[in-house]
């Protein structure tokens, strides 16, 4: 005990001043947002879209890549003749909603305020967590699980996993939705007393990811229930996990309530 207390001593504080501070070092291979130069794209080339693994990318009058069904693997940028899809360091990539997950533009697509006024005004600083793996591999999770080590420490910004969902505030979910899991999923859902947020993380969770057209899967949270948080990724860097989870209970940038309209939603009752 002893000597434990000694190397305890001797590491010193080692949780990371996370958001005011400097955030832990990126490695050089993360991928973040994505970022598409229309200028350089080349017109009829397809290489992006027949490589993508996801069917993440699709063209209207633009170059369109949905992050809540991209992987981050890189090969659309690996394809592209012309280097027109860069992956910025960007950890950030967390969304109020479906539509602010699609990336088009460099500039465009700002997920930072992502706060609706109506969550902050019923949970405060406080969020209580169930986690449930749906299905998924085990790297979300295992990159949630991250959050509440000694350097993370979630829990000094009030959000914490709890065992029972009758304790919970809200639902974090991983993984596709298999079929075996969408009954417990949805008795887990049940149970959380409203009003009750969802946060998606992940590809599977949002879209399905790789299994979205697999028949023992439901392609995602979004057809079950409503969506408070979308976090991509596959898996989200804790960073970007850590972030969008923040911003759910912080202020908006200008110190004030962040300003969003109020979304009404079958069965929901916020206020």
């Amino acid at each position: 005990m002893i000597k434990s207390m000694l190397a305890r001593i001797r590491q010193g504080y080692q949780t990371f001043p996370f958001p005011k501070g400097e955030p832990p070092a990126l490695p050089d291979r993360f991928r973040g947002r994505p970022v598409i130069h229309q200028e350089r794209c080349v017109e009829n080339c397809e290489a992006c879209i027949q490589v993508c693994p996801t069917n993440a990318i699709a063209r209207d009058s633009h170059l369109r890549i949905d992050m809540g069904r991209c992987l981050f693997c890189g090969a659309c940028r690996e394809a592209c003749p012309a280097r027109a899809i860069e992956f910025e360091q960007h950890y950030h990539l967390s969304s109020g909603t479906r539509g602010g997950l699609i990336s088009h533009e460099p500039g465009r697509n700002e997920l930072g305020a992502i706060l609706r006024a109506d969550i902050h005004r019923v949970f405060g600083r406080s969020l209580k967590l169930r986690q449930v793996c749906a299905g998924g591999c085990g790297a979300c999770e295992a990159d949630v699980n991250v959050l509440g080590t000694i350097g993370w420490d979630l829990g000094r910004f009030g959000i914490q996993f709890v065992a029972a969902p009758r304790h919970a505030d809200g639902l974090l979910i991983t993984g596709p939705v298999t079929q075996n899991m969408k009954l417990a999923l949805q008795k887990t859902y049940d149970a959380v007393p409203s009003p009750k947020v969802v946060i998606t993380v992940g590809a599977c969770a949002i879209s399905g990811g790789l299994y979205a057209n697999h028949p023992e899967t439901c392609a995602g949270v979004e057809d079950l229930f409503p969506i408070d948080l979308y976090i991509p990724g596959c898996p989200p860097h804790p960073l970007t996990i850590l972030s969008g989870l923040i911003s759910l209970l912080t202020r908006s940038p200008s110190g004030g309530r962040a300003h969003f309209p109020c979304v009404t939603r079958p069965g929901r009752t916020i206020g």
